[in-house]
């Protein structure tokens, strides 16, 4: 069986592209492994139309249920390889003929083996400042992370709060210059590794570290290195990349430097807003659709 798009990834924006796929009334298959970013976020707080936050597991639930109203094909796996001549391999063998693909297929958010960490993301520990940097309004928060990176976090996060400590966890030298701007700001630092997150049901209660201190705080963020871009299929296809690996996309139809191939989310060098995601999803759908309607 050929589809009209095969979209890897089953993220939100798989899943939005999928949607407006479906209602073009293309055939269209989406391979998600369930193990995409937006699955361990427990709250978003910054969408239009949730005023009380919602979960990516929700919005991925949902948007699945829609897609598939829609006539949208779901497949859980892994896709290994997606051939030159558009045939897409799975895990389990199957090989799978279609006339487009989209690489909706993100990062892999790294974390460290702290205890807490997944608990309670999006709750009360998160990583992106301009999604919830309103969260610590007001309240004594920790920057756990690294280095310089870590630091610049914590100087951000000043526009929200004035109690702000910032945990080196690594240990990584800080430069002369930035060890100036976190005293000018009365930042504390402290050159200790974080051991644990202390939280009841995702709330945060304390954080423990390595010399045996608790420190009683509500809130954090967490600012490590290390995250991977999902783009090696669609590079290893003949897609262009930045130095980072984000795929390279004609701003207006999201197509890659290949015909036939779109990439979508956060495997696109964006602001990885979840909002973002969406639209880039919907964008790529409609030259999806275009491309797929000039050739019948």
């Amino acid at each position: 069986m050929s589809y009209d798009c095969i979209i890897i990834g089953g993220g939100i924006a798989g899943l939005q592209a999928g949607i407006m796929l479906g209602r073009y009334r293309h055939k269209v298959l989406m391979i998600d492994s369930g193990q995409g970013r937006s699955s361990l976020c427990h709250r978003y707080n910054n969408i239009i139309g949730f005023p009380d936050g919602v979960s990516g597991q929700q919005l991925r639930h949902d948007g699945k249920k829609q897609a598939e109203s829609f006539g949208v094909e779901t497949l859980e796996g892994n896709v290994v390889d997606v051939h030159s001549n558009f045939i897409v391999e799975t895990e389990e063998g199957e090989a799978i003929p279609t006339r487009t693909v989209l690489f909706a297929t993100g990062i892999d958010e790294k974390f460290p083996p702290i205890p807490g960490i997944k608990e309670c993301l999006g709750l009360s520990i998160y990583v992106c400042q301009d999604c919830d940097g309103y969260e610590i309004t007001g309240q004594k928060t920790a920057v756990v992370g690294c280095g310089e990176a870590g630091a610049q976090l914590a100087l951000t996060l000043k526009d929200w709060s004035e109690d702000i400590i910032f945990f080196n966890h690594s240990g990584a030298p800080l430069s002369l210059e930035m060890q100036g701007k976190l005293r000018d700001r009365r930042i504390l630092v402290q050159q200790v590794e974080v051991s644990k997150f202390e939280h009841n049901q995702g709330l945060l209660e304390a954080v423990l570290t390595a010399d045996d201190h608790r420190w009683e705080i509500k809130k954090a963020f967490l600012a490590f290195s290390g995250n991977r871009v999902q783009s090696d299929l669609a590079v290893k296809l003949g897609a262009d990349a930045t130095e980072k690996g984000h795929l390279v996309v004609h701003p207006r139809t999201k197509m890659t430097s290949m015909e036939g191939v779109w990439a979508a989310g956060d495997v696109v060098d964006h602001s990885q807003f979840v909002t973002t995601a969406m639209g880039d999803g919907a964008q790529a759908s409609v030259w999806i659709h275009k491309w797929l309607k000039e050739r019948r």
